[in-house]
């Protein structure tokens, strides 16, 4: 599992007359990591000329800081209840790598999954490819084999040079614009933000979600002449007593029911995606009666999702300062009689002073953890980081993921409920180890 965009690259051939499992291949893609990420289409490109893998279906892509994997789930969800057979592309995964890859609303399995790669393996000659890069070109050939519909895909990291862009978009939607993954998009909104504006194309819908939109990212989609339909101007959405209203330049719905994921904030990404799905009403029409279902039905893994009871166990991949606002907004919408109580783990290259900040007002007692990735900081620093950030809080460094849950359940009394968040590798490694006795 991959938090973000992943690094590692495949380099030397693997022998085509081994027969070899999804496992073995997946830790052959994960065994070579160079110290950076490589960025970029020319690789990827070549490799994808030579499979001649082409969609021939419309393409929605997802981009943004947050919010992708919810957009993603409210598009595949309403497009199926409206009866079209969906192809959806999801990245990173939690526990299985086949979450990754979608249709028709089930994962693909590990057979198909092994011919696609087997497939890669053949065109790509001496092209090197990163595990992400990999991936993507397998998931399109699914797609293009399977006959789907449509296809939503989900941008891996950034936007203008992600794999996932190598394909013209016939919707891009920028679910919202904030600091992550500087290192390689920018230190600003506005430099980020010109990076996800690169999914948009010339004369097709560009969907931006973000009410405070980086004045780049507007620049960049009217100098490549993409239709911006931006939130709060082109399209809106206001939320009354257990409804909501959407309006557009050419549709209404009206009394929707909320979205099924809890936090307010879904109803920004549930309006993005309908956003894209009324710009593609001449292709792909969707009833009113597929809408409702689909957002009372939608659901993403690690999105505010309860995984136990007394004390109630919850996990969100909030990894950087607007997820962790987000997080602690849920929280304060859904009060509990007892304490929160906070599983905490992140990697090294995230902000951890802004994940702290945004959440410790509504957290009792904290108990840091070293997730399972390279790149994870480690449990004691991160502890010593949040009793610098909330001075007098009850901090306790307790190694894993598993054993810091193990920790906060012991001192946990039924009211209360724990919150594990901070990384989509602490996330996965409380769901492996919660999920049987939940």
């Amino acid at each position: 599992m991959i938090d973000g965009a992943p690094a590692a690259f495949l380099s030397g051939p693997i022998p085509m007359n081994v027969s070899r499992s999804l496992t073995d291949w997946l830790i052959r893609l994960e065994g070579r990591h160079p110290q950076q990420i490589e960025l970029g289409l020319e690789r990827v490109q070549r490799v994808a000329d030579a499979l001649a893998c082409e969609p021939h279906f419309p393409l929605i892509t997802v981009g943004g800081t947050n919010g992708k994997g919810s957009t993603c789930a409210y598009l595949e969800a309403i497009l199926r209840a409206a009866g079209y057979r969906t192809g959806l592309y999801t990245s990173p995964h939690l526990l299985r790598y086949n979450e990754r890859v979608r249709i028709a609303g089930r994962e693909v399995g590990d057979a198909a999954l092994v011919e696609a790669f087997e497939a890669v393996e053949a065109a790509r000659g001496d092209v090197s490819l990163t595990y992400f890069e990999f991936g993507t070109l397998a998931a399109m050939m699914q797609f293009v084999s399977a006959g789907v519909d449509v296809v939503v895909m989900e941008v891996g990291l950034g936007g203008r040079l992600d794999a996932v862009n190598l394909w013209d978009a016939d919707v891009a939607i920028v679910t919202g614009v904030d600091l992550d993954h500087q290192e390689y998009l920018g230190d600003t909104r506005e430099a980020i933000g010109y990076e996800k504006a690169g999914i948009f194309r010339a004369g097709r819908p560009a969907v931006c979600a973000d009410p405070d939109p980086p004045a780049r990212l507007i620049a960049q989609a009217h100098a490549v002449g993409a239709d911006l339909l931006r939130f709060g101007a082109d399209f809106v959405a206001e939320t009354h007593d257990g409804h909501w209203d959407w309006h557009g330049r050419n549709h209404a719905w009206t009394a929707l029911p909320l979205p099924g994921m809890r936090g307010a904030y879904q109803v920004r990404n549930a309006a993005g995606a309908l956003a894209a799905l009324a710009a593609l009403a001449p292709r792909l029409p969707v009833g009113e009666a597929a809408i409702r279902t689909g957002l009372a039905s939608a659901c993403a893994a690690g999105r505010f999702q309860q995984i136990g009871q007394r004390p109630d166990i919850i996990v969100d991949v909030a990894h950087n300062p607007e997820a962790a606002r987000a997080l602690a907004s849920v929280l304060a919408e859904s009060p509990v009689r007892g304490r929160t109580l906070a599983v905490v783990g992140m990697l090294a290259d995230k902000d951890v002073a802004g994940v702290i900040e945004a959440l410790r007002s509504g957290v009792a007692a904290w108990w840091t953890c070293t997730p399972p990735s390279p790149r994870a900081r480690d449990a004691a620093t991160l502890a010593d980081s949040v009793r610098d950030l909330v001075p007098g809080a009850v901090v306790q460094a307790a190694g894993s993921p598993a054993e810091a849950l193990e920790a906060a359940r012991s001192a946990a009394g039924e009211d209360d409920r724990i919150v594990a968040f901070g990384s989509f590798y602490t996330v996965a490694a409380v769901l492996d180890h919660a999920a049987p006795q939940s």
